[in-house]
């Protein structure tokens, strides 16, 4: 799989000398290259040729997810000899566990879990927002947080101690290469609230999500 904004190679090596390839694309049988002359209005297609190692490589500039399928590389011999090779190209999604709406119990931690997914590289900065304004960590309030662990998955962990009534609104997880994701927070005074299956599946994936990156606060919230 490739992400957006990544820049995908699809290679072909051949063993013929002085023979054109030929760069075509499956679902609507499109020539894009022959050599190294790009023979479509979609400049985004680019054939690079490797004369020392017989390597040519069809390069997608900002690869969109229409642009997935199946490309053949072809060997123009007589007769014409052809490899195919496929490309996926995924958007990175992130997601926020428990949304779109949590409920907290007055007092204990509010640990928001945000997870990016299929991103090209781990998000160079990754801001949380409540209620529109970007928060500070730095607030009289105190006792505000944020620990983010970056890899091929990213996560990125918003704590809240203590939390009060001024702390209920909408959460923003905002990665700088991925969509925004949000979620309703309702800080409770103690009242119960009635379980549903989602709330039992948020539980669920709260858990693992915890246990595969130790994190006990994140334990300790998932079970409230």
């Amino acid at each position: 799989m490739m992400p957006l904004k990544a820049c995908p190679d699809m290679s072909c090596f051949i063993n013929f000398n002085s023979s054109l390839v030929s760069w075509i694309r499956h679902r609507d049988l499109h020539l894009l290259t022959v050599g190294r002359s790009t023979y479509t209005s979609d400049q985004r297609f680019t054939s690079i040729h490797n004369p020392m190692t017989e390597d040519w490589t069809l390069q997608v500039r900002y690869p969109q997810r229409r642009d997935s399928g199946v490309y053949e590389c072809q060997v123009g011999t007589t007769p014409p000899i052809g490899f195919s090779m496929s490309l996926s190209v995924v958007e990175p999604i992130t997601t926020l566990l428990g949304g779109p709406e949590m409920y907290i119990n007055k007092g204990s931690t509010m640990n928001l879990t945000c997870i990016v997914k299929h991103s090209p590289e781990p998000p160079p900065t990754i801001y949380w927002t409540h209620n529109m304004e970007e928060i500070n960590y730095d607030s009289p309030r105190g006792g505000v947080s944020v620990i983010t662990e970056k890899g091929d998955i990213t996560f990125s962990y918003l704590l809240v101690q203590r939390a009060r009534d001024s702390d209920s609104g909408k959460y923003t997880c905002n990665p700088s290469n991925a969509n925004p994701k949000t979620v309703i927070v309702h800080v409770l005074n103690g009242e119960e609230i009635v379980s549903s299956p989602f709330d039992d599946l948020n539980r669920i994936n709260c858990l693992e999500a915890a246990k595969s990156h130790y994190n006990p606060p994140l334990q300790e919230n998932c079970c409230k």
